[in-house]
């Protein structure tokens, strides 16, 4: 795991909860269907700061994914989105280049953030890694 403290939620009992003011549990479950989704602490806080800092919704592509869910999508193999520890993101009228810069502001020395052409990756892994995909 990635050291992170990871809490785990049934989609159906706490869909609606919010762990911050602006995201929900239901937004970062597995497009599976799955009830368990598991949700690091650290990551909606980066995501809130995220969407303070741009003053837009943050929209969450991928959140958590099962194992399978995660290998059927070509995921990687040792992927933080498995633990509940990444996200890949999108904000209406902001570069995934915009997103990463402001993301590595916040975790300079931690933290993976992946640039792809559509979205930005953002997870909370202990080391720092930074990649274009």
């Amino acid at each position: 795991m990635n050291g992170q403290t990871c809490m785990s939620f049934s989609l159906a009992k706490n869909g609606s909860y919010r762990m911050t003011r602006n995201f929900t549990v239901k937004e970062f479950a597995c497009h599976d269907g799955t009830d368990t989704v598991f949700i690091s602490n650290q990551l909606v806080v980066i995501l809130q700061k995220i969407r303070d800092h741009f003053k837009k919704p943050v929209s969450i592509l991928s959140g958590y994914r099962t194992e399978v869910w995660n290998a059927k999508n070509s995921g990687a193999q040792f992927s933080q989105h498995k633990h509940g520890a990444a996200a890949d993101i999108t904000i209406t009228g902001v570069a995934p280049q915009e997103i990463a810069a402001y993301a590595a502001q916040i975790m300079p020395n931690t933290g993976g953030i992946g640039i792809y052409k559509t979205f930005c990756h953002v997870d909370v892994r202990m080391n720092k890694s930074r990649w274009n995909g």
